[in-house]
């Protein structure tokens, strides 16, 4: 293989011709602008990526020696202000508002569901990208918001009592988000729209035969026809509702008024993610990766699967069109506005080598890259970002520090590239310990880039279960989740967002629900985020984002913010209190084992999938068989939390090793009916296993406990043994 040098540069071939031949075309940029305009950024950039992260190990270090020093006694000013001596903590800034300006309104205005799909899989991506309506009518009939009770059963063939508990429902949620003056829908016996004279007219008849009108006559905003099917269209607290009507042949036809469905506009953003959720170790991977990305900037992404015996192609929905009150014609986007999230500083990928050889920042590339391939929908028709802009989220940086480097890496992509200033907007993962110590001051150094900030409880823990990795043993998993430091950092990370000028400009987001299976508690639960000022919460699934996009109609976000603001935030020294054990606690062995099977399971079903079949997300069974969406935040907290226990001998090496032999077991039979599976017992030898040992017997030296060194390295082995032994 014979790389391709320009300038400083050594480009995989792979790489350079996709680029070439499938990105360039129709950008505006030439080969040599890219590519010679790249080699100044590495040159001028790369070596700077590596300080910060040399930076990141000296504090850790010096955290490290502190914890050792005052092990027995931990006080909480003494420990803030050691933290602020050596630069960790910063002084927080002043007041100010952020200016990123010319937002679209899915992330401004609109709150809702967000979705987070790994963007190499296609049939996802796209599943994902078209999940902006979805039938309520689905989402309730196939999950277990409606419960199986009383013959409601669930099946391929249509349960009539399950059907009319799925219309009791939907009629409870139109009494509340299009309320009817003093009547109820379950009292319509008729919902009509037609044409009159060129504009949409309404019409509701009750079983009574008395005319019904809406308590606000302003949430119909218009109609269309689609077939035999009339469709009124309704906004309420920012988000669209469509009422199927007159439809025959349907489940609609049981219907009291004929209804066919109810479609909710429902995943509002997506982001298409190149990290966390993806395996990705080498410039052919890289390449899977951008080129649905690719697709999705294009508009021509597709993708064939088998369904039902049939093959089925998928490709990404048009804009919705309508006729609105008016008479005039109405659009409306009929996708889920993207973003795409970047790696963070700390990979490198061999897609691109410096002059010396050693291969470059991967998310360097993942900047240029992705922000060339963003041309195709600005410079273009804008189906995506219809203000022109490119929202590349970026995570786990550490500190206000990074986010400037991050700012500049932006600036030099855009001069390279010929956009406008501040074309690349920034979303802040806030999910490392630093940062979340920090969230002011990070904020201010993307004050006009910053469209979003989130908080992601997993690697949060992760990061600090790392960090305060020598101030002693950690207490188990569940019960650092009833700690005060994450409520405080929930807390902050609102009140933090609202203060600088979120409010009608930016996202303010929590954190994913990981169990796709179990849609009853998320409804019970998840009303939770929009009640806490969050106009955006992760999703595991367009059906989850269907029923998780009622919340928003339940609360209106824009007026608990309204609220909120000025709140007070909660103090640093809540949010550094670290989650450890009690002193005179001291775990029985049935104590150790369930919790070292609960962790060990976990990373062993995560990691034989990533290592030995590249899947970066999935949804895995956890020791109870229920399925959870996994990523490698999940593995990080699971790896670093059993390294602290060896750390500081609750368990010994013997345990460790006996539970991952028992889980393995446990793992392999989980996926006994997965034709791809290569099983981890009996010999407890593969790639896999080794690397899910390496996660845990190496993870206190793992930089920040990142997972992704010891995951490439194995994913990376195996694939070019394969390609060897062929």
């Amino acid at each position: 293989m014979t790389r391709i040098k320009i300038d400083n540069l050594q480009i995989h071939p792979l790489l350079f011709n996709f680029v070439q031949d499938e990105v360039l075309p129709g950008t505006g940029i030439e080969s040599d602008t890219l590519w010679q305009g790249f080699s100044a950024m590495v040159d001028d950039l790369a070596g700077r990526n590596a300080g910060l992260l040399a930076k990141r190990e000296d504090l850790q270090a010096k955290i490290d020696a502190w914890h050792i020093e005052h092990r027995d006694n931990l006080d909480t000013g003494a420990y803030r202000e050691f933290l602020s001596k050596i630069g960790y903590l910063q002084p927080e800034p002043d007041n100010f508002d952020i200016a990123p300006g010319n937002i679209d309104p899915e992330i401004a205005d609109v709150a809702g569901p967000q979705l987070v799909v790994p963007v190499n899989n296609a049939r996802y991506a796209l599943n994902a990208a078209n999940a902006r309506w979805g039938s309520l009518y689905d989402a309730l009939y196939g999950t277990d918001v409606i419960s199986e009770e009383n013959g409601q059963t669930k099946g391929s063939a249509f349960n009539p009592t399950r059907g009319q508990a799925v219309f009791d429902y939907v009629n409870d949620f139109l009494d509340q988000a299009l309320p009817l003056a003093a009547s109820s829908y379950k009292d319509v016996a008729e919902i009509k729209v037609e044409l009159v004279d060129g504009k949409p007219q309404l019409s509701i008849t009750s079983k009574e035969g008395t005319q019904l009108v809406l308590q606000d006559a302003e949430q119909f905003v218009g109609m269309t026809i689609q077939g035999e099917t009339s469709c009124a269209l309704f906004r309420h607290n920012k988000l669209h509702v469509e009422l199927q009507l007159n439809a025959e042949d349907s489940i609609g036809a049981l219907h009291p008024f004929g209804l066919k469905d109810v479609v909710l506009e429902s995943a509002i953003t997506t982001i298409q993610d190149c990290e966390d959720s993806v395996a990705a170790v080498d410039a052919e991977d890289k390449v899977g990766v951008y080129r649905n990305w690719l697709g999705l900037m294009k508009g021509d992404l597709s993708a064939n699967f088998n369904k039902g015996g049939k093959t089925v192609q998928r490709n990404l929905n048009e804009d919705r069109q309508y006729t609105d009150t008016a008479g005039d014609n109405l659009t409306l986007p009929g996708r889920s506005m993207m973003l795409v999230r970047n790696v963070g500083h700390l990979m490198t990928n061999d897609a691109v080598l410096d002059q010396d050889g050693n291969e470059v920042p991967e998310g360097m590339i993942d900047a240029i890259i992705t922000s060339l391939i963003a041309l195709h929908d600005i410079n273009g028709e804008k189906k995506n970002s219809r203000e022109g802009n490119v929202y590349i989220v970026k995570p786990k940086m550490h500190g206000p520090e990074e986010v400037a480097f991050t700012v500049e890496l932006f600036g030099r992509v855009e001069q390279v590239l010929g956009m406008a200033p501040n074309t690349l907007k920034m979303g802040i993962m806030d999910e490392e310990r630093r940062t979340s110590a920090n969230l002011k001051a990070c904020i201010k150094e993307a004050r006009e880039r910053v469209i979003f900030i989130n908080t992601g409880f997993l690697d949060r823990t992760g990061d600090e279960i790392h960090t305060s990795m020598e101030a002693g043993p950690m207490l188990p998993k569940a019960v650092i989740r009833q700690q005060t430091w994450i409520q405080a950092y929930e807390d902050r990370n609102v009140a933090i967002g609202l203060n600088c000028g979120f409010r009608g400009k930016a996202q303010i987001g929590k954190g994913m629900w990981a169990m796709p299976d179990q849609m009853a508690t998320m409804m019970e639960t998840k009303i939770g985020h929009p009640k806490s000022g969050a106009n955006c919460a992760w999703v595991p699934s367009p059906t989850a984002a269907t029923l998780h996009v009622m919340h928003y109609h339940q609360v209106s976000v824009e007026e608990v913010q309204r609220g909120l603001l000025g709140m007070e935030e909660a103090p640093v020294s809540d949010l550094i209190q670290i989650p450890l054990m009690s002193k005179d606690l001291i775990p029985s062995t049935e104590t150790v084992e369930r919790e070292l099977d609960n962790n060990v399971q976990g990373i062993l079903g995560y990691v034989v999938r990533w290592v030995d079949q590249g899947v970066g997300c999935s949804k895995v069974p956890d020791i109870q068989d229920v399925g959870l969406m996994e990523d490698r935040a999940t593995l990080r907290i699971s790896s670093q939390h059993i390294a602290n226990w060896l750390h500081h001998g609750i368990c010994t090496q013997e345990q460790v090793h006996a539970s991952f032999e028992r889980m393995a077991v446990k793992v392999d039979e989980q996926n006994a009916a997965d034709p791809n599976y290569v099983p981890l017992a009996p010999s407890y030898n593969g790639v896999a296993y080794q690397a899910a040992l390496e996660l845990v017997f190496e993870g206190r030296v793992q930089p920040s406990g990142y997972t992704e060194p010891l995951l490439h390295a194995n994913r990376y082995k195996l694939k070019n043994d394969v390609v060897a032994a062929a």
